[in-house]
């Protein structure tokens, strides 16, 4: 990913020194699993261990690759060159590239997951701390995009958290998924490794042995990882668009911070852009990109072949390290957003009661009117404000139908704010527990 849209601890995971750290250890460990079953000499697998605070030269492997066409060659080449030819001869013993590569990519994973899963709980305290400022906010609820009942700022954030927090027991079973490890040799029948070699790297690297591999790990592992991410990065683009909506000049209920300097176009010197906000919903469409390639990397050619690879190397970094960036700009966003709640009660009251014809519908079929005629009396009333301005409750109390069915103090109730908002304690003790 482009250093834009890039955080250095999770860019630090998909270096190429990194990822040669993370071969090194696994040949390591196997090695000392080696040993300790007589396979190898003790001394031989004390050699390696030579090499660990060695900074593997990344220019001399890729000089190696270009004569062996083979990355895992290559490095094991370069390993000798520390180590010496004679006690290298034991790295390796039994393997095949692929218990390198495959184990190295779910190291890799778990530990994106692990700073994903910290970029969750920033934007969760966040939403949490916006939803409690808010609780009792009121603004329009929007259906269609059209004025629909009162609700308040406060269940808009209570809603993403929800939905946030279920994002993160997503990627916290998702980490739990791909978190396993193969040391199982050629087509994973073990028949040139101990099984014992697969379980102390995997315990050395904080990883589960994989139950059954072929000569990979399966893939639908991977592609539920994947799906994970992309399902995150949809419900950042969900708030991202609630906040775009909001910035709009004609609702102006909230906006992002605009800090003094900044410029919202090079022609029009007045715009106070969404800009965070759109580059959230591009960021969410570069993360989704990755979840079907994920999908079709789990039907392989039988024990193995190579079509997932070219994928895994691309979508590996540039989902978890865009969706890391994407996580932290969303948390700030959301800590800095400017909230007008003056501008949502202007909105609220724009179509002069209007949005109370529900409460005025049921309380009619209430006193013995039709559900047919309740429905008609409102609605003749309700055009009476779209299209001509007129004030809702004004024309309710002229028309004798509803008065012959509500008294003026019944109708004039029915427009108690106060009553759309009588169970949001009871929701946010859903969403957020007592607190």
């Amino acid at each position: 990913m482009i250093p834009r849209y890039s955080r250095k601890e999770m860019v630090d995971i998909w270096e190429p020194a990194t990822k040669f750290k993370i071969w090194y250890e696994i040949e390591a460990h196997a090695c000392d699993a080696q040993a300790e079953l007589g396979v190898i000499p003790k001394e031989s697998a004390a050699a390696v261990w030579k090499a660990k605070d060695v900074a593997f030269d990344v220019a001399r492997i890729d000089e190696i690759e270009a004569v062996t066409k083979h990355d895992v060659i290559a490095f094991l080449t370069h390993l000798a060159e520390h180590i010496g030819s004679t006690e290298a001869r034991f790295v390796h013993q039994g393997m095949t590239s692929s218990d390198v590569l495959d184990t190295t990519l779910n190291v890799q994973l778990t530990r994106a997951a692990d700073i994903l899963l910290k970029d969750m709980d920033r934007v969760l305290a966040a939403l949490k701390r916006r939803a409690f400022e808010h609780k009792d906010t009121v603004r329009i609820g929007r259906s269609h995009g059209i004025h629909a009942e009162p609700t308040t700022m406060g269940l808009t954030f209570a809603r993403f958290y929800a939905e946030m927090d279920r994002n993160k027991a997503r990627l916290a079973a998702a980490r739990a998924e791909v978190a396993t490890g193969a040391i199982s040799g050629a087509v994973g029948t073990f028949a040139n490794i101990d099984p014992r070699v697969e379980e102390h790297v995997c315990k050395m690297m904080g990883l589960r042995p994989e139950p059954i591999s072929t000569q990979v790990i399966p893939r639908d592992r991977h592609a539920m990882f994947f799906a994970t991410l992309g399902v995150i990065a949809s419900s950042i683009e969900n708030v991202a668009i609630e906040i775009r909506h909001m910035q709009r000049t004609e609702v102006l209920e909230a906006e992002e911070f605009f800090s003094k300097g900044q410029k919202g176009s090079s022609a029009m010197p007045h715009k106070r852009n969404p800009v965070l906000s759109e580059n959230l919903t591009g960021l969410a469409r570069l993360v989704r990109m990755a979840v079907v390639p994920a999908m079709e990397n789990v039907a392989l050619w039988h024990e193995r072949d190579i079509s997932h690879s070219s994928v895994e190397r691309g979508i590996g970094p540039d989902t978890t390290v865009t969706l890391d960036f994407a996580l932290n700009r969303l948390a700030g966003l959301i800590e800095n957003l400017v909230i007008y709640p003056e501008n949502m009660l202007k909105n609220l009251n724009k179509f002069k009661g209007l949005v109370m014809s529900q409460r005025v519908l049921l309380a009619l079929t209430q006193a013995g009117v039709s559900r047919e005629d309740a429905y008609r009396l409102v609605q003749r009333n309700a055009m009476k404000v779209w299209e001509h301005g007129a004030d809702f409750k004004t024309e309710l109390l002229a028309d004798p139908e509803v008065t012959a069915a509500l008294s003026p103090a019944e109708i004039e109730e029915k427009f108690d704010l106060g009553y759309h908002t009588k169970h949001v304690d009871t929701i946010f003790a859903r969403v957020f527990g007592d607190v």
